[in-house]
């Protein structure tokens, strides 16, 4: 995620970034270009058609379809960015859950027990950036930290890495209350914290894996396409060659919201608009260290 100043207008009018959509949609804007100036061209110096044609008339369906593709990418663009907001506010709960888990540890547990402290320490960080990689669907050695009790020797990398660290963070709390360290009751204290570590990985799961349906997807980029290429037909009467670049800049604006919009509804790559999770899985890290030192 990029950080920025949304208040300094013109900084941002002409930067550009890598992700910047006039990159990804050049060679469609350029395409689009090479068709208006042909269409035009026939149009306006080999077949000379006069304005009298009904040609022209085509420019009232763009006026009639210009209402429905806004509202259409409207509802695109804001369902994208629910799935986005939603990302967020999951990965704000396991900072949250990471912090209260940490701070119950800390007060029960008790610096006496520094092996025990040492687990939490390093398991609860574990579990974000395993999370973290799995919603990417790889595994980085160098994101585990091992410990005497769990080295990455026993983690299945075939299989749902996350659960695994949580089901040991869960014994390990079991295995606290058989110990004697801590009471029964405060195995359900800290059960709730642990609970909600697989209640927002299904959350993300669930934004991850279940896209907006390809019949929606596909009809927009449809429905965009046909708009464009009908445009010159329509507007070129009266723009003549001017009608090159308002097709060009009318076919980027349509196409960014689109192009947006598959960006951030899943927000949690390594895209420059996706969700900052290395840095939350950093301050999770942080406060794990300062809390059950």
């Amino acid at each position: 995620m990029i950080d920025y100043n949304p208040k300094d207008w013109i900084k941002y009018i002409f930067y550009f970034q890598k992700a910047d959509t006039v990159r990804k949609l050049m060679p469609l804007i350029l395409g689009i270009g090479v068709y208006s100036t042909v269409l035009s061209y026939l149009i306006l110096i080999v077949w000379r058609v006069g304005e009298n044609t009904d040609l022209k008339n085509i420019s009232l369906m763009h006026s009639l379809l210009g209402f429905v593709i806004s509202m259409l990418l409207v509802f695109r663009t804001n369902t994208a960015y629910d799935r986005w907001w939603e990302g967020r506010k999951q990965w704000g709960g396991l900072m949250n859950s990471s912090r209260n888990l940490s701070l119950k540890i800390s007060g029960l547990v008790g610096k006496e027990h520094p092996q025990e402290l040492e687990f939490f320490r390093v398991m609860i960080p574990n579990y974000a950036f395993a999370f973290k990689n799995h919603l990417r669907g790889r595994f980085i050695a160098n994101d585990f930290t091992e410990l005497p009790e769990f080295k990455q020797s026993d983690l299945h990398l075939d299989d749902h890495i996350p659960n695994q660290i949580a089901a040991a963070l869960f014994r390990k709390s079991v295995e606290l209350q058989r110990s004697g360290i801590i009471l029964p009751e405060h195995v359900l204290l800290l059960n709730t914290e642990l609970e909600s570590f697989t209640n927002i990985c299904g959350a993300c799961e669930r934004i991850k894996n279940t896209p907006i349906p390809l019949s929606y997807s596909s009809f927009i980029k449809k429905f965009i396409s046909m708009y464009c290429i009908t445009l010159p037909i329509g507007y070129v009467f009266s723009l003549h060659f001017l009608v090159i670049p308002f097709v060009m800049f009318v076919f980027y604006v349509l196409a960014s919201l689109e192009v947006i919009a598959e960006e951030i509804e899943d927000p949690f790559g390594v895209d420059a608009n996706d969700l900052p999770i290395d840095r939350i899985c950093q301050g999770i890290q942080t406060s794990a260290n300062a809390l059950l030192k």
